[in-house]
């Protein structure tokens, strides 16, 4: 039994990184650009809309910022952690090298959760603000066809239904990202610069809309609503009041995910070691000021009821920014920023689906999954296979789930990844503390402790539901490890000998940098 706890050695990530087929194209500023365009998407134009409506109310601000709180110490962890091991896997290959071959297994599950059903909430709420463009040019799309059936049910309806654009959207990106990460990295640039400026617009813009009206603060009073009980298709569950702004904070942690995707493409950094910990510090200290602004401008718009799914607004929650402006009679700037948000939700859906790949690469190098995910494309230099297979997953589970599911669930996966890194950088820092740390988390007992308890205390506010849900992936989790893992691992059967013969091989010459 002590063998899942086996360590992968250092020379065994140097040998990786020496023998890679991925091409490091990334330099520190495209992959800032990454974790920008994982981060503005999920939380401005999605979760807001739930976060407001759920949970928090106008105080959904307050919300991000305990996100934001407990992400500093565990970018600070990450930021440590990249700089040792400049690897594709993220917090998995991190564990893997420092607690053991179980923990990281337990990791890569739950990062393999995180980031799945990241992308299912995305491709959702893409699917809103879609349908919402059309309807700018008279074209309407039938409810069956942009609807998942829980949701379609509970509004009365019968017969099939299927969220359609969710399904087609996840091709569309699979298709950017199969012909290599080069190109995909300039896509995403030019999407993240444009979805920056719509974002810029709605901060400006809504707060000139907030304090020219007649009584500006009236959607934000109470700014904490009194705590009480939504019922939606039968579930029943606490909002409003301090606890609901807690609550909050933990539904739209996935919104943060974006500098953990940073790490995730540290397999393609030009220079990793010094690069990655730089674009994860600033692309979460860029966002999380985005986020409480954009937050304030959009619950002083429109009153957080408005979100409900079921209400005068249905489809409010799905597209939430766009509908704040119409409904304030401006619906000209609710065209520009439908459009951005339909365009800059791709980047959201393509870093989101590129890192976990990266991630099923990773564990698929170690033999914990098949490997069929470890084989990369020598022309293109990405896992084509595997992200096929993703995009079919990823696709048929967006079309049928309803956004509230999917979010909560990823919340869980971040969250679970975040408390791991914090423990796993600190056992790494005491086990081996003459190792090479370009960047090295300050008064790290304090930040490590704070990073755990702070994520930790997050879980057991989302809601029942998901923690339930998410238990059993973790439980099914440990079947898939005992039954099939442990038994193809490359470390319990002694498979990395051959591997250290490529120490000796000099590294790839890598690309200009972008």
């Amino acid at each position: 039994m002590s063998k899942i706890w086996v360590k992968k050695p250092m020379s065994a990530y140097e040998a990786d990184i020496k023998k890679s087929q991925l091409k490091r194209v990334l330099g520190k500023w495209s992959l800032t650009a990454i974790g920008i365009g994982a981060i503005i998407g999920g939380g401005i134009f999605v979760l807001t809309g739930t976060g407001a409506y759920y949970n928090a109310g106008p105080a959904l601000a307050l919300s991000f910022v305990i996100a934001g709180i407990a992400c500093v110490f565990a970018a600070l962890c990450y930021a440590e952690f990249a700089s040792i091991l400049p690897v594709e896997g993220s917090a998995y290959a991190y564990a893997y090298g420092t607690v053991g071959e179980i923990f990281a297994w337990i990791i890569g599950w739950g990062l393999i959760l995180e980031y799945a059903m990241g992308s299912m909430t995305v491709a959702v709420s893409w699917s809103g603000y879609f349908a919402k463009l059309l309807k700018m040019f008279g074209l309407h799309l039938p409810a069956y066809l942009t609807t998942d059936p829980q949701t379609y049910i509970a509004a009365g309806n019968s017969g099939f239904s299927m969220n359609l654009p969710a399904f087609l959207i996840v091709f569309f990106v699979i298709s950017i990202l199969v012909r290599g990460t080069k190109g995909a990295a300039k896509a995403n640039n030019f999407i993240v610069v444009l979805k920056v400026s719509a974002i810029i617009f709605v901060i400006v813009a809504g707060a000139f809309i907030i304090f020219n009206s007649a009584d500006p603060f009236k959607n934000w009073a109470p700014f904490i609503p009194e705590p009480t009980t939504i019922t939606e298709n039968g579930v029943s569950h606490s909002a409003y009041g301090l606890a609901g702004v807690v609550a909050g904070a933990s539904a739209i942690f996935f919104a943060y995910v974006g500098f953990d995707a940073v790490s995730t493409q540290a397999g393609e950094a030009i220079n990793p070691k010094k690069d990655v910990p730089f674009a994860i510090i600033a692309s979460l200290i860029i966002c999380t000021l985005l986020y409480i602004l954009v937050s304030l401008v959009l619950t002083g718009m429109m009153h957080y009821t408005d979100f409900n799914p079921l209400g005068k607004y249905p489809d409010a929650i799905k597209a939430p920014v766009a509908y704040a402006f119409d409904i304030a009679g401006y619906a000209w700037a609710g065209y520009i920023i439908t459009i951005a948000a339909t365009i800059g939700l791709i980047s959201v859906l393509m870093v989101m689906i590129m890192g976990q790949s990266r991630i099923f690469l990773g564990m698929s190098k170690d033999g914990l999954i098949p490997a069929t995910f470890s084989k990369v494309n020598p022309e293109t230099g990405v896992p084509t296979k595997n992200l096929l297979i993703l995009g079919v997953v990823i696709a048929i589970v967006a079309s049928l789930t309803p956004i509230n599911d999917l979010a909560h669930m990823t919340s869980f996966g971040t969250l679970f990844a975040f408390t791991m890194v914090c423990v796993a950088v600190w056992v790494l820092r005491v086990k081996e503390p003459h190792l090479q740390r370009n960047f090295k988390v300050p008064a790290l007992p304090l930040i490590a402790c704070l990073g755990i308890a702070i994520n930790i205390y997050l879980i057991f506010n989302l809601s029942k539901e998901a923690q339930m849900y998410s238990f059993a992936w973790l439980i099914i989790g440990f079947f898939v490890y005992f039954l099939y893992s442990k038994k193809h691992s490359k470390l319990q059967n002694g498979g990395y000998g051959e591997t250290f013969k490529a120490e000796q091989e000099p590294l790839e010459k890598p690309d200009i940098d972008l």
